[in-house]
């Protein structure tokens, strides 16, 4: 799934191209695409012909598109991105893709916009704005999401001091969205490898310094990604361009079991986790005495 600096990517190329534009026909190409919608397809293009889309915003991994002003109670469109899930400016006479499963059309006669989704794991639905629990206006279903590292209201004390009353492993913390959000699994390994902190480090044993060097060094490394246009392991991520990301020629952990660490030379360790996997420096980042599993 998609992580913060990969959806950053797509919000950017989004507000380029779609913003301030009126959207005139939606076709639904494939119910699982509007699955979470759960009026249904006909009902989701309904809701909008006609609408405008003022905004494209992000939280964490979240993604939406405002439509008509952005005040509370108005519709957004949330974008589910799942594993595979695509949103791509396209011209009009560009040959349909494969697994295209829902079309935009805008009444300027412009590029259209298209998600096209392989797996048919994310999906596209509306809801109202409501007030977040961190603050601001989110779509209804993801309003309990905390804010992320790259949010200007970010408050990193207050983050924090909830990873340190958590009982738990750290990376466990670090991948709780009401928490923190943004952070997946791929800058989760990522960071602890800055920090030299172990996945397993309980929470409550953190340092109020380590747990600002942990979210400073995800901050760092999110930041390093965007600017390399996101991490792409294959063809399913990309822009709204259809281009890759490259920061996965950058990582210092995730992914390099067996690779030599960058700082000290000690194989990378990959180690089961929640059934996905956590990578680390076995010098540089020692397992704890008491780790939580």
């Amino acid at each position: 799934m998609p992580e913060l600096p990969e959806v950053e990517v797509v919000r950017r190329g989004l507000a380029g191209h779609v913003v301030d534009r009126k959207i005139t026909h939606v076709a639904v190409e494939h119910p699982r695409a509007v699955r979470r919608h759960v009026e249904g397809g006909a009902d989701f293009a309904a809701r909008l012909d006609g609408r405008t889309i003022t905004a494209a915003r992000r939280r964490g991994k979240y993604l939406w598109l405002e439509l008509d002003g952005g005040e509370p109670g108005d519709d957004s469109v949330l974008a589910h991105l799942g594993m595979s899930g695509q949103m791509l400016i396209a011209t009009a006479d560009r040959p349909v893709e494969k697994h295209l499963r829902i079309r935009f059309r805008f009444a300027d006669d412009g590029p259209e916009l298209r998600f096209v989704d392989q797996r048919t794991f994310g999906g596209l639905s509306v809801h109202p704005l409501v007030p977040a629990v961190g603050g601001g206006l989110l779509p209804e279903p993801v309003a309990h999401i905390a804010r992320d590292p790259m949010d200007p209201a970010f408050d990193l004390d207050a983050a924090v001091a909830a990873i340190r009353r958590r009982r738990t492993g750290l990376k466990r913390a670090l991948l709780d969205q009401t928490v923190v959000s943004g952070i997946g699994n791929i800058y989760a390994d990522e960071a602890l490898w800055r920090a030299k902190l172990h996945w397993a480090r309980p929470t409550e044993a953190l340092t109020r310094k380590q747990g600002r060097e942990v979210l400073t060094a995800a901050t760092d490394v999110m930041n390093a990604a965007l600017a390399a246009g996101g991490t792409s392991f294959d063809t399913l991520y990309v822009d709204v361009n259809g281009a890759s990301g490259y920061f996965d020629r950058s990582l210092d952990a995730y992914g390099q079991a067996e690779r030599p660490c960058r700082r000290c030379g000690t194989p990378i360790r990959r180690d089961p986790f929640m059934n996905r996997s956590s990578y680390s420096c076995p010098r540089c980042q020692p397992r704890p005495r008491n780790p939580h599993p």
